[in-house]
């Protein structure tokens, strides 16, 4: 796979795109010998699949659970980690059995995505054991829902469901809970952030109900890319987990190449130079991979991104091949439940020999027979890279990864600075349970499951005990002798979206036909659902005619306007609290509580391809307000005086550092930079001197800002260091540029904001 990431990069036209190659050794498999407690038919079961002997830590982890133990499985991709929790699952479930097969032992998976927990299904199934598995999501019917609450054994579902159905009708599900043995965490390096917060307190109050009915269950927790193993299992769990780390799995050689498209002659906003888009570049390495017979998956940033590359790739593959374009598709969140099934099934056939994606299929499900990764853009997290290069190679195969920079600080900064990726260890979860933005509703979901005690508190944190008297007060929750009862008549579920601060997800109607073509979060409907706004799904490209936010619908017609739109948005902040602070010198650093509001004003029309801008229209949306926490930093004017930053350079330089700051805070937190804003002054009315804050784009906060305040120096100094190592002469999107800015990158001054974190960062 080396000399092939070398041919693809001395093909014409590509000198100097290949900026570094990892290659990672193989490694021998280490076995062990199956458990004597392991029941024999499951034995055979996995024997017929090939699995004659487990790997030493399957086994490991198995007989761990085994005995009761509560288990972190964290070893890399494609190691078995299944089998690890499902020997011992399995074997519970038949060794319970009744004289008359009634069901003795349960066990629960809880899985990210429905698309993991399919394939959960399917490779459990394919067993061929006697065993009642079977799903619990929004895809089950009335009559399978029915059918698992009475009869199931092995439910697999995911956390809303458990969320939203399971726990609020635990008392149907009463027989269930009592006999539950096992609880399967899949991928648990994908709870961080509010979504790991609200989760968090949803096992909390899964173990509440299994106590309710004498149930202790055993938790597994698995994922190839879990800092810290011991300290996440137990925050989410908040049970002491054994961690278990040591990978006996064989693994054939691993190529990494790092790739960065080159410059254009295109200009940009503000006439700055661009590079080839990512998802340009991609599209070209799919084509050339595919027509070399080499099975790819590409993972793309966004949903309109993975159709496009799919598009451009089968174009390109049209004129070598034309059965070639047939064998590519692309695979995204918003399609529907068959659409996706039928895609992850012709992968899994081989049928398709190359698929263009977003992080939907970055969670372990196995598809086996890769070749080849390509990601177009860095997934955000080191943890996130391994894991999408992992989905190649299956087994003791080669494998080639090949991450393609974008345009932007972060992707720049690391494809020429290789050791901050490749010699760096996964980032550590970031998540804050005590967030009383996401333990309020947990606790009224609680309280109206079973009313809340003295003694559930402390499971829930140190703050639950102020937080329940607070809804005490508001009337929420109601103090009587046996606890706190919840008084309204909503469901208290429904008060928590634990998939995302913003809402029930918006609909896309298609206005031909009525059909639900798609969905979009809430939370983002004001700037990628507005009117006017253009949505593609599966190569088709629609024009948004109405939102109704008060409906969760957009109305959407087919169209080919030949551009693309991006939201222009107004926001401005203010410091309700300061929860701690620094001295850097003059300067201070600041954690704290503030207050944001945000309105979309506007959309811009850019044309595609190319990029320019080629109209813009007024929107008159509601504006969003948000109570979250933030880093910010100032700067007095005495000490900008002595480092020759006069009054007309202060604007663009601090925009320009707020804008690099935002795209490097992933560089050290594990969020994006979309869950992050920023805001930047000259002058903030709250502090009376220059600012520029970083602040988390969720209600309460998420973890990342406080991740920033802590981690200030090491983060700063990488913004600093692209700033200066970028090859523009007046800044660009590699690195002070950025694509949600609401002011059109206007002003940014590149010399100046360097001058001014070098002013910054020179304070001890």
């Amino acid at each position: 796979m080396g000399d092939l990431v070398h041919r693809l990069a001395s093909a014409p036209g590509r000198d100097g795109r290949l900026t570094h190659v990892e290659v990672l050794p193989p490694r021998e498999a280490v076995v062990a010998a199956w458990p004597s407690w392991a029941a024999s038919d499951v034995v055979e079961a996995f024997a017929h699949q090939g699995i004659t002997q487990p790997w030493r830590h399957q086994v490991a982890a198995a007989d761990a659970a085994h005995q009761g133990r509560h288990v972190v499985l964290a070893t890399g991709t494609a190691s078995g980690k299944s089998l690890g929790y499902q020997l011992p699952a399995l074997t519970a479930i038949r060794d319970g059995r009744g004289r008359r097969g009634e069901r003795g032992a349960t066990v629960l998976y809880i899985a990210p995505t429905k698309a993991l927990a399919q394939d959960q299904f399917s490779r459990i199934r394919a067993l061929g054991l006697d065993v009642r598995v079977t799903t619990h999501d929004g895809d089950s019917s009335r009559e399978q829902r029915d059918w698992t609450r009475d009869h199931g054994e092995f439910v697999l579902t995911n956390p809303d469901m458990l969320h939203r159905s399971l726990l609020p009708a635990h008392e149907r599900w009463a027989s269930f809970f009592a006999t539950l043995r096992y609880v399967v965490i899949d991928e648990c390096h994908h709870y961080r952030g509010v979504f790991g917060a609200h989760v968090a307190h949803v096992l909390r109050r899964l173990r509440r109900i299994c106590a309710s009915y004498g149930a202790d269950p055993t938790f597994v927790l698995a994922s190839a890319t879990v800092a810290d193993p011991e300290i996440a299992g137990q925050r989410l769990t908040g049970v002491p987990v054994l961690p278990i780390t040591a990978d006996d799995s064989p693994r054939g050689t691993i190529s990494l190449a790092l790739w960065q498209p080159p410059l254009t002659s295109h200009a940009g906003e503000n006439g700055a130079p661009v590079r080839r888009a990512a998802s340009s570049e991609a599209a070209d390495l799919l084509a050339d991979l595919v027509s070399s017979d080499i099975r790819t998956l590409v993972f793309v940033r966004s949903r309109v991104g993975a159709e496009q590359v799919a598009m451009t790739a089968a174009s390109l593959l049209a004129e070598v091949d034309p059965s070639l374009p047939g064998r590519i598709a692309s695979y995204r969140g918003g399609y529907l439940p068959e659409e996706r099934r039928d895609i992850e099934a012709r992968l899994r056939r081989g049928d398709l020999l190359g698929l263009a994606a977003t992080n939907a299929l970055e969670l372990g499900i196995d598809i086996s027979g890769l070749d080849a990764v390509v990601m177009a853009g860095y997934p955000g997290r080191r943890a996130a890279l391994w894991q999408q290069v992992g989905r190649a190679g299956r087994g003791a195969g080669d494998a080639l990864g090949v991450m393609v920079a974008r345009d932007d600080p972060l992707d720049t900064y690391l494809v020429t600075h290789p050791d901050s990726l490749l010699g760096t260890p996964v980032e550590a979860t970031v998540f804050d349970p005590d967030n009383p933005y996401v333990l309020a509703p947990q606790l009224c979901a609680a309280a109206q499951e079973i009313p809340l005690t003295e003694a559930d508190l402390p499971a829930f944190g140190p703050s639950a005990r102020d937080v329940v008297t607070s809804l005490t007060e508001s009337g929420l929750l109601r103090k009587r002798p046996r606890g706190w009862y919840w008084t309204d008549r909503r469901r208290a579920a429904d008060l928590a979206d634990i998939r995302s601060a913003g809402g029930s997800p918006v609909q896309l109607i298609e206005v031909e036909t009525g059909r639900v073509v798609g969905t979009v979060d809430a939370a983002s409907a004001h700037g990628t659902a507005h009117r006017g706004a253009v949505y593609v799904h599966r190569g088709e490209t629609y024009l948004v005619q109405e939102l109704d936010l008060d409906e969760h619908v957009a109305v959407i017609g087919r169209a080919d306007p030949g551009y693309t739109t991006s939201a222009r948005e107004v926001t401005d902040i203010s410091i309700v609290a300061e929860h701690r602070q620094q001295r850097w010198g003059e300067s201070r650093l600041f954690f704290g509580e503030v207050d944001v509001s945000h309105q979309v004003v506007a959309f811009l029309r850019r044309r595609q391809p190319g990029g320019e801008v080629i109209g813009e229209e007024p929107l008159d949306l509601p504006e969003r307000t948000l109570r979250t926490r933030a880093v910010w930093w100032t700067v007095p004017d005495a000490a900008l005086e002595d480092a020759g930053l006069s009054a007309a350079d202060l604007p663009g330089a601090a925009h320009a550092a707020e804008h690099c700051s935002i795209g490097l805070l992933p560089l050290i937190a594990t969020c994006d930079r979309w869950d992050i804003g920023g805001v930047s002054t000259a002058r903030h009315p709250d502090t009376g001197v220059l600012t520029v804050f970083v602040y988390d784009g969720h209600p309460g906060g998420a973890g990342f800002a406080e991740r920033g305040y802590e981690a200030a120096r090491e983060w700063l100094t990488a913004t600093l260091e692209t700033i200066e190592a970028c090859e523009c002469d007046e800044g660009c999107p590699s690195c002070i540029q950025s694509p949600k800015c609401g002011n059109q990158n206007n002003p940014l001054d590149k010399h100046a904001a360097a001058r001014l974190l070098r002013l910054l960062l020179a304070a001890p």
